[in-house]
């Protein structure tokens, strides 16, 4: 006579301890063992599923959960599936099987544990090539444009994921407005995927990558149409500004005008300090670390700027401070500029507005206004021609600048 299956009910009810063959299929049972915990029940006990089945010619158990975790029919499915599935028909130990899973399962769960963002990466890369960049100037704009247009978009995605289609997102809103910014970024992010796939958190090609991958993708602007020119003030209107720029207070105006007579550039001379001003030979002296081309700048102080630094001081550490003692910000400058309703024009076009002078109004050659710019000639003949630093031409050219900006308003073009 059959013996007839355990139903649900049989399932529920069993209470002694022992093993029960559930019937169907062949080889599951139900085990019923003593409880751990303490309890004043003694029918208080545990029900475990377990398979038999045999590989080899030997006998083997492999448990499939607990009850009434897993219920009655639930079992069956499983013990069916692994009774019936590829595993037994190819004599593949079940459990060797499992514990396989199992191990790549936790291989699986660590990779991702262990898996960085870009941003992760963005962030390992400045910090390990940050002692090698000419200036705290350079990691900013690193960190900056990172932050502000690769964060939001990719910045928690997996380095090893980023795609393609993802860095066009980043780089399309503002390929055509904002190219320069942009074609630095990209060379950013293409810098850290390949800092990741040396470091094995990824392989396959650079997404980033311009030459077989963006440049196909992307318009390939021209430099003339890519490069936007600071707003500059015509160099007639020169006098009447410092007129009204005098009648204006506070540190910020007195750096506007400080960085008019001497035609650097904003970050150089809000960045400046008492210890690069030498009085003695009415210079300043900007460090290396400070300069865009990352070479000594000495530019010749006029009696206007001397007169203005003795105004503010001499002290200690910025000459230009904020009211918490820190240096002045670009926004503080941008703020004057606002007050005095001229933000139709920029500081830095201010080098601007000093070279269309100095190219049409005097008869100073051309390597004695491009030193006192800072630029670099391209002309490697002319570098070597020039390679002193001019400064007694340059000096008579910053006070004949210096003159101009204090002088009437309509006044002619006198070459010098």
């Amino acid at each position: 006579m059959t013996k007839p299956y355990l139903t649900a009910l049989h399932i529920k009810n069993i209470n002694t301890i022992g093993t029960y063959a559930v019937g169907k299929p062949t080889g599951l049972s139900l085990r019923v063992r003593p409880s751990n915990t303490t309890n004043a029940n003694p029918n208080h006990v545990l029900k475990q599923w377990v398979l038999r089945y045999m590989i080899g010619g030997k006998a083997r158990m492999m448990g499939l959960g607990s009850y009434p975790d897993i219920s009655l029919e639930h079992a069956r499915k499983i013990a069916q599936q692994i009774k019936t599935d590829q595993i037994i028909l190819q004599r593949i130990d079940p459990l060797a099987h499992k514990a396989e899973a199992i191990d790549k399962l936790r291989q699986q769960r660590d990779r991702i544990a262990q898996r960085k963002t870009f941003d992760d990466c963005a962030k390992i890369y400045i910090a390990t090539h940050r002692p090698s960049w000419k200036n705290e100037k350079h990691a900013s704009q690193w960190v900056n444009t990172i932050k502000q247009y690769a964060s939001p978009f990719i910045g928690a995605v997996p380095i090893d994921e980023l795609t393609k289609s993802q860095i066009l997102s980043v780089l399309r809103p503002i390929w055509e407005s904002k190219n320069e910014t942009a074609t630095r970024l990209r060379g950013r992010i293409a810098a850290v995927l390949d800092w990741a796939k040396a470091e094995g958190i990824r392989q396959g090609d650079n997404p980033a990558a311009w030459e077989g991958g963006l440049k196909g993708l992307l318009p390939e602007l021209t430099k003339k149409r890519r490069v936007k020119h600071h707003p500059a003030l015509p160099y007639p209107e020169i006098g009447k500004f410092m007129k009204a720029l005098k009648t204006q207070t506070g540190m910020s105006a007195l750096a506007l005008e400080f960085l008019i007579l001497t035609c650097c550039r904003t970050n150089e001379v809000l960045g400046a300090t008492w210890e690069e001003i030498d009085s003695n030979k009415a210079q300043w002296i900007i460090p290396a670390e400070r300069m865009k081309a990352g070479k000594e700048h000495r530019i010749p102080l006029s009696t206007h700027a001397l007169e203005l630094l003795k105004k503010i001081g001499p002290s200690k550490g910025f000459i230009f401070k904020s009211p918490k003692d820190a240096a002045l910000s670009n926004m503080a400058l941008l703020a004057l500029l606002k007050r005095m309703d001229r933000l139709d024009i920029t500081t830095h076009g201010f080098r601007s507005t000093f070279r269309d002078w100095a190219g049409e109004c005097t008869n100073f050659s051309r390597e004695v206004i491009e030193h006192a710019l800072a630029h670099g000639l391209k002309d490697k003949a002319e570098a070597a021609y020039a390679r002193g630093t001019l400064m007694q031409k340059r000096a008579v050219l910053m006070q004949a600048w210096s003159d101009r900006c204090y002088s009437d308003d309509n006044a002619d073009c006198i070459p010098q």
